[in-house]
């Protein structure tokens, strides 16, 4: 479920542009949540920061931004938006369903050869590409590189490049990133090379990669100071003699022996079965624009595709340039490229059907009308292509595109040559003057009482139904008429809107309102029929085969049963949300399989361990967040564990996530506690 909008204070641009969901990762200043952009459809990751928590890290992140509006590659995590308050920085960017690729090694142990090799192809073309626009990273590292749907590696956090002036060989004295993978020559103040230091970085990610554990090791920083300066590690015996070699060219303590990122593209080992070097140059340059994604922009913000194409090039990093960006990466994944016709790219485009309903202006009906109110969700067109029972009634005029409201063939009844002119200068359905109101009633009353003259065989009014009536032969078809026939997508942002559905009485037996009250279901809009059509589907409700009337509510109660099913389907049920027991979820690569079958017996075996190892947890459900302290009391560790059921195999298995801290000393207390639990 979305998270309420009063959890970020003054971002209402965020929650404008997109839904929040729970949280998947967290760090010293900042947190990321999984969100969902309204227009595209699209989930993505939203990394939040506060600026009085950055305090001087702050232009550490304004370094990030610039640096990934900068760089362009299908091995680098692409930012797509950049909100920033009086409190906070939100970074809207790419989201990797496969997580850390820490986890990932955690999950394999270690990694075969030819499994690493896959992954230090892409780490190197990435590398290549960042050593190319003058950026050296700084802060390489398995926690770093996430894993996408198709398997693929994304380069994140850019908070501790340098760019520098004289170029990539100019010298730099900033001492950062994470002791176990820094240079000896960072570690000793010394003045150092961008990329010599990054290509260190990468042999302590390949080591990590293989061997599943750190080549330079130590809780005592100082011992592991001295053993990064002497640059002395062991090789397991599982290693191959090229990928040893390989290891020691890169991990060489004199920067000037060790290989470059350009050796690296083509080096044996690393094109062994590719035969062809790493292809490093961007499939996603900078300033490319795709036909297809500003076609599609152009028609949803009603401007040229000049126009669009001008306004995306301006990479504003604002909600323009993150459709464009959503919409490449649907096109590159082989989806549709499309948006969401319910809204609008532009703020001040909205068409005059959208102003119309959220102010309400756009809904009329004459007195003798009356209302079936329904609650309303976002979105309609996606719940009824998921509803069979509404998609196979529904006919394709019913379910017409929100921007077309004059509908052609949705008139209502077979009109004089008279009234066809009358009708053809009726004013628009925004209009809300009391002349256009005054004239609406006349023609309703006019058009009623032709009803009754061209009808004779019903002297009553017929139902205008919310819900449509069964499918009738298309021969009739081809003569009944309808007129306005609509789905009214909901525009309020602020929630869940009223929509009106006229429904006229059909006799006195018959005289119902049909009221759906506190159930949030898609806007099914005004849907009208022809007289014909409606007045058959009335006499198939009340007649039986001699004739005879009957008293029987088939119709309301067809119509009941049919919203009721919509609502199940579409409301969850309260009691689903209490779980009783944990939770089922697919086998991830953060989750450690058990040979247990009962999950509270885990959970008391955990709840057991955690006081034994100084860790300090709260219980919700079967979910702990644990925490441990420093001397000082100051957090140095937070992770979850959530013991789950797993689909296949049907096991109890414990989820894992890390919050902050070392990862690999998290690596290290995890494993123990669950070992010994």
């Amino acid at each position: 479920m979305p998270v309420e909008r009063t959890e970020f204070r003054g971002a209402d641009e965020l929650y404008k542009y997109y839904e929040l969901y729970e949280t998947i990762g967290s760090g010293g200043f900042a947190k990321v949540k999984l969100g969902r952009h309204i227009l595209t459809g699209e989930k993505v990751a939203i990394k939040i920061m506060n600026k009085r928590d950055l305090g001087d890290d702050l232009p550490r992140v304004k370094v990030e931004i610039e640096a990934m509006k900068n760089l362009s590659h299908q091995h680098i995590c692409r930012l797509y938006h950049v909100i920033e308050t009086s409190t906070q920085i939100f970074m809207v960017m790419e989201y990797c369903t496969g997580g850390e690729l820490f986890d990932y090694i955690i999950a394999k142990d270690r990694l075969s050869e030819e499994e690493t090799r896959v992954f230090f192809r892409q780490i190197v073309s990435a590398m290549a590409y960042v050593h190319s626009q003058g950026y050296a990273h700084r802060d390489l590292k398995p926690e770093n590189l996430l894993i996408d749907e198709d398997h693929n590696l994304k380069l994140i956090d850019f908070g501790l490049c340098a760019i520098t002036k004289g170029g990539l060989g100019y010298e730099l004295m900033t001492c950062c990133g994470s002791p176990a993978y820094a240079a000896p020559e960072l570690i000793q103040g010394k003045a150092y090379i961008g990329s010599e230091a990054d290509v260190w970085s990468m042999g302590v990610l390949l080591f990590a990669l293989l061997c599943g554990y750190l080549p330079f090791d130590d809780d005592n920083c100082m011992i592991l100071y001295r053993k990064i300066t002497r640059g002395k590690y062991d090789n397991p015996r599982w290693l191959s003699p090229g990928s040893i070699l390989l290891l020691n060219q890169m991990m060489q303590v004199d920067p000037k022996r060790r290989l470059t990122v350009e050796q690296l593209l083509g080096h044996p080992w690393v094109i062994k079965d590719y035969n062809s070097p790493v292809e490093w140059h961007s499939q996603q340059p900078l300033g490319h624009i795709d036909v297809d994604c500003i076609t599609e922009m152009a028609v949803n913000m009603k401007k040229t595709r000049e126009s669009a194409t001008a306004l995306v090039q301006e990479w504003r990093y604002d909600q323009t340039t993150a459709t464009y960006l959503l919409l490449l990466s649907k096109k590159q994944r082989g989806k549709p490229v499309r948006l969401r016709p319910e809204l609008s790219v532009c703020e001040d485009s909205c068409s005059p059907l959208h102003q119309g309903i959220q102010t309400g202006d756009g809904l009329h009906f004459s007195e003798d009308e009356d209302i079936v109110l329904v609650r309303s969700l976002d979105f309609v067109s996606d719940y009824i292509d998921d509803c069979p029972w509404l998609s196979r009634e529904t006919p394709k005029a019913v379910r017409s595109q929100p921007h077309a409201p004059n509908n052609k063939d949705t008139k209502l009844v077979s009109e004089s040559p008279s009234k066809k002119s009358a009708s053809s200068r009726t004013p628009e359905r925004g209009r809300t003057t009391p002349q256009h109101r005054q004239e609406r009633r006349d023609r309703d009353r006019e058009r009623t009482a032709e009803n009754k003259e061209n009808v004779a065989a019903q002297d009553r009014d017929v139902d205008l139904f919310a819900l449509p009536p069964p499918r009738t032969p298309a021969s009739s078809r081809k003569n009944a008429r309808q007129k306005n026939a609509l789905t009214s997508p909901n525009h309020n942002a602020s929630g869940a809107k009223d929509v009106f559905l006229g429904v006229n009485s059909a006799s006195k037996d018959y005289n119902k309102k049909a009221f759906v009250e506190n159930k949030e279901i898609p806007d099914v809009g005004i849907l009208s029929f022809s007289p014909e059509r409606r007045s058959r589907s009335l006499d198939m409700a009340v007649t039986g085969d001699s004739g005879k009337k009957k008293r029987g509510g088939k119709v309301f109660g067809s119509l009941e049963r049919g919203l009721d099913k919509m609502i199940n389907m579409l409301t969850p049920s309260k009691r689903r949300a209490l779980r009783d027991g944990p939770r089922k979820i697919r086998p991830q690569y953060n989750v450690t399989l058990t040979s247990q079958t009962n999950p509270d017996q885990v959970l008391n075996q955990i709840l057991s361990i955690l006081p034994e190892k100084n860790v300090d947890f709260t219980q919700k459900g079967y979910t702990l967040k644990c925490r441990t302290k420093g001397d000082f009391g100051k957090v140095t560790m937070a992770f979850e564990l959530e013991v789950c059921l797993l689909q296949r195999p049907e096991v109890v298995g414990v989820r894992r996530q890390r919050l902050k801290g070392d990862a690999w000393v998290y690596k290290h207390l995890v494993e123990d506690i669950l070992s010994t639990s």
